[in-house]
């Protein structure tokens, strides 16, 4: 059977997809099934009636099948995303069953489920019901093996977390230091390590698990996972490159304010400008925000900045005190990867998510690493430290945030700063290689279409 399929001669079978209903988690997980979509597989998307994915924004053939979630079962997720996701799962995973038995039923041509690897629910549910099931996982291979390794990063004192050994370096998961461990601070570490058990189970029980990465990054990481996990595994990223797809829009977002601010950006001079966002998800209070607003006139770069509805802690303060209104461009959402495509943009003040990270890699944009929780510890890390395109922020100060952007754009270290964007430079030019025909993440791609083949 061909591995790329001709979607005109009706080739293609279905491949359900069913993706976190976190921004985040969507974007990789609907640029995966473009690839898959591309190459002439049917898609059927079922999702939860939480942040509901929006028809109108994918292909007219796309079919979507909701579940619902009865909110009153769920704890708040800002409170105790463990608890969280853990009553997540076990809310949906009867209708998840009833929902995939149906399509079963009615058109009896589902090859394969793709989950998200955090719905072991859904994993589970195709297992009962004799369908392969593939896992994605959203963030780096890094973070997965993170997962593996959590029994002993707890039996051998790593965790709890203790302040006093935040940098001891942890033997066990190189090249992380303490205070790199994913961890959940408002979680039970309890509930988030059994949470993580269940990802990694659910993922050693499936067909296969797909990574959004790439060999020139993670090469050893892919290696241990695939050891550890005895199943295949299919680093088939960067998924922003693999697919034409973009990423899900917020649903009050004013296509006109992108074009004004490429407008804006087409009026900097190359390489000047410090792109800021912190992603999603991540909040800070007034005063931190305010320190940041500090740090960023301080620069004497023109910015752009992300300051989207919500991510303030307690009301947001005067915008205005602190900014300079000739350089500063302030927005509540940008089109992130065309604004780092921009040559405009010098550098990327970023929360170390795995998304922004992949996309600052894909365009050789060097990066302010500002980790806010979770997985973005590791990130920044790796960015830092391993790969070498970033620095670290230490911290929403004034004087850490402007460090950093000098470290980067100068005028105080022009050398390291000319060796960061040299070596972000590299990267970019092997995202480009990795995709190219016969490049690591192709191959990678052709071994999950034939895969998908064999079901």
């Amino acid at each position: 059977m061909s591995l790329l399929c001709d979607r005109s001669n009706g080739t293609g079978r279905r491949v359900v997809i069913i993706p976190l209903p976190y921004l985040g988690h969507m974007t990789p997980m609907f640029r995966l099934a473009a690839a898959l979509h591309a190459r002439g597989h049917a898609i059927t998307v079922l999702h939860t009636e939480l942040h509901a994915p929006d028809p109108a924004s994918y292909p007219s053939d796309y079919r979507f099948v909701g579940v619902g979630v009865p909110a009153a079962e769920l704890p708040a997720a800002s409170e105790d995303i463990a608890a969280f996701l853990v009553a997540l799962n076990d809310s949906c995973a009867a209708a998840f069953k009833d929902r995939l038995a149906a399509m079963l039923a009615a058109e009896g041509s589902v090859c394969c489920v793709v989950t998200d690897v955090v719905w072991f629910s859904a994993q589970a549910a195709a297992r009962e019901l004799g369908v392969p099931a593939l896992a994605l996982m959203t963030s780096s291979a890094a973070s997965f093996r993170t997962f593996m390794a959590y029994p002993a990063l707890l039996a051998n004192g790593h965790l709890p977390y203790d302040e006093s050994r935040r940098d001891h370096l942890v033997e066990e998961l190189p090249p992380f230091r303490v205070r790199d461990l994913q961890r959940i601070d408002t979680s039970s570490l309890d509930t988030f390590a059994g949470l993580l058990e269940r990802f990694v189970d659910g993922a050693r029980r499936s067909s296969g698990l797909i990574l959004n990465t790439f060999h020139s990054i993670e090469d050893q990481e892919v290696r241990n996972i695939r050891d550890g996990l005895a199943v295949p595994v299919f680093p088939v990223g960067p998924l922003n490159k693999i697919s034409s797809s973009p990423p899900p829009l917020p649903q009050d977002q004013d296509q006109d304010q992108d074009c004004l601010i490429l407008d804006w950006l087409d009026t900097k001079p190359t390489g000047s400008v410090l792109f800021v966002s912190l992603g999603s998800v991540a909040t800070v209070d007034a005063q931190e925000l305010a320190e940041l607003a500090r740090g960023l006139a301080d620069t004497g770069h023109p910015f752009l900045w992300v300051v989207r509805p919500g991510m303030i802690r307690g009301g947001p303060p005067d915008l205005d005190l602190e900014l300079p209104a000739d350089r500063g461009m302030v927005v509540p959402w940008a089109p992130q990867e065309e604004v780092l495509r921009h040559a405009a943009v010098g550098a990327f003040l970023t929360h170390s998510g795995w998304n922004s990270t992949v996309e600052a890699l894909s365009e050789g944009v060097p990066m302010a690493c500002l980790p806010c929780f979770g997985d973005q510890l590791g990130t920044a890390r790796y960015a830092c430290h391993v790969w070498r395109v970033g620095v670290e922020v230490q911290g929403i100060k004034r004087d850490t945030v402007r460090s950093a952007i000098h470290r980067l754009m100068g005028p105080g270290a022009i050398e390291e700063g000319k060796e960061i964007r040299e070596r972000a430079h590299d990267l970019k030019s092997k995202v480009g290689q990795s995709i190219a025909q016969g490049g690591s993440s192709h191959m990678a791609l052709l071994g999950l279409l034939e895969k998908i083949a064999c079901f």
